[in-house]
């Protein structure tokens, strides 16, 4: 465990100390996009956070690299921090490039297959799937290589689509790689698997660089990731759970006797395959409904617009802050309970608390807000109110008189922002009578 948290506390480090100068940078090449229609920020800010974090990573695997256990496991027993550093490279090129002149979709998409698949040839690819009802069966090369970029460009793709909000690709990325981490660790530690400790490494490393990031993107953010950051995340992502289920014996689980296992059996296999997909399952939904929208409207399914999660609780009233907390608590309740088919029933009370915790939390986020109420009833009042306002004071003169030069001119104003003629033929002002 000592390893591991120095490997996050370099990441971490890296990424906090690189973020202000990588943001310089960008301000001085010129590197800051204007702002799109899509965008919810109102100035522009640099969209290149991910150079700061792909320098994280990169430092924090190559510090890794001297670390006795795992210089053991993972160094020396296959090349995939080599596999990985080579997609993540090309995919942060990428997304410098789309983040300064805005790529179309199919050379964006383009890219991002031609990144995965240099990442999956090179070492990090599916060597076995668990299907229900048959079991544990191996893949192919050819199956295998198309398996892998898939779940590459699912994941690259569900963290770009989130990436809207300050703060919300990061922390959910975040939480992500927690569950993830905890998963490989107890396959590490528990099945004494020294395949699960590669995976174990990537998930841990992506928790470092994303909360050395979060540190400048939080609201209101200096620095956005950018398709850069948000591509590197998913691949990360993509490479934890693709580096499982070719880097370890899937019957060394406890799960492979046969066709004929029981189901609760072959959970821990099932587990590399669902744990990515389950914590980034708010990611992944949105994705799938943005392709459905987009696609019923006539539009490229890669095409952008003002429909994602994070735009409609915005429309509905949540403030920027809130409904990336909502959207953590989310993410972190699918996570624990998916971690807790992963741990053993003594350690199940640990996690069963935390599933309450985060119910809790995410109650309060979504309970009513008497506060917010009432400040929006008053702003809507001084909204839509303030010409009525302005003509009660001018009705009010002929009983006590108005202050000098206040109640002619508004009531004239109001009346003619309604469009009514309310002066009697000699000039005085006539009577209203409101009306619905």
């Amino acid at each position: 465990m000592r390893e591991y948290l120095l490997a996050m506390t370099v990441a971490l480090a890296v990424t906090l100390l690189l973020g202000g100068p990588v943001r310089a940078l960008a301000i001085r090449l010129g590197l800051v996009p204007v702002i799109r229609e899509r965008d919810v920020h109102e100035t522009p800010k640099p969209r290149v956070g991910g150079l700061a974090m792909f320098i994280g990573l990169a430092a924090a695997l190559t510090v890794a690299g001297h670390f006795p256990m795992l210089e053991r496991d993972v160094y020396g027993e296959s090349n995939t921090i080599q596999a990985l550093l080579w997609g993540t490279f090309l995919v942060v090129v990428l997304g410098m490039v789309d983040d300064k002149f805005e790529l179309d979709p199919l050379t964006k998409f383009a890219g991002q297959i031609f990144a995965a698949s240099v990442m999956v040839v090179k070492g990090i690819q599916i060597s076995w799937l668990v299907i229900p009802g048959i079991g544990i069966v191996a893949v192919d090369p050819t199956l295998s290589i198309v398996v892998s970029v898939f779940l590459v460009l699912v994941l690259m793709n569900a963290v770009n689509f989130v990436d809207g909000l300050d703060g919300l690709a990061a922390g959910i990325t975040c939480i992500a790689g927690l569950a993830s981490f905890a998963y490989c660790y107890r396959l590490a530690i528990s099945y004494k698997l020294s395949g699960a400790t590669a995976p174990a490494l990537i998930a841990i490393v992506t928790v470092g660089i994303c909360l050395g990031f979060l540190a400048h993107n939080w609201h209101p953010a200096r620095m956005f990731m950018g398709d850069t950051g948000s591509m590197l995340l998913g691949m990360l992502l993509a490479a934890t759970s693709i580096t499982v289920m070719g880097g370890i014996d899937p019957y060394q689980l406890g799960a492979g006797l046969s066709q004929t296992s029981s189901v609760h059996k072959l959970v821990p296999a099932y587990l590399p395959l669902i744990m990515p997909i389950s914590v980034t399952l708010l990611p992944i939904a949105d994705m799938v409904m943005a392709v459905v929208r987009r696609t019923k409207a006539g539009m490229s399914p890669l095409a952008a617009d003002k429909g994602h999660l994070h735009h409609r609780m915005l429309q509905i009233g949540h403030s920027k802050r809130r409904a990336v907390l909502i959207m953590y608590f989310w993410s972190a309740l699918v996570a624990f309970v998916t971690v807790l088919f992963a741990v053993t029933p003594s350690r199940q009370p640990i996690v069963y608390g935390a599933i309450a915790m985060t119910l809790v939390g995410l109650l309060m986020l979504l309970g009513p807000r008497l506060g917010d109420h009432r400040e929006r009833l008053r702003t809507k009042a001084l909204r839509v109110g303030s010409a009525p306002t302005a003509r009660h004071r001018a009705g009010a003169g002929s009983t006590g008189g108005p202050a000098e030069g206040e109640s002619a001119i508004p009531a004239i104003a109001a009346s003619a922002e309604n469009g009514a003629d309310n002066t009697n033929p000699d000039g005085g002002m006539r009577p209203r009578t409101l009306s619905r």
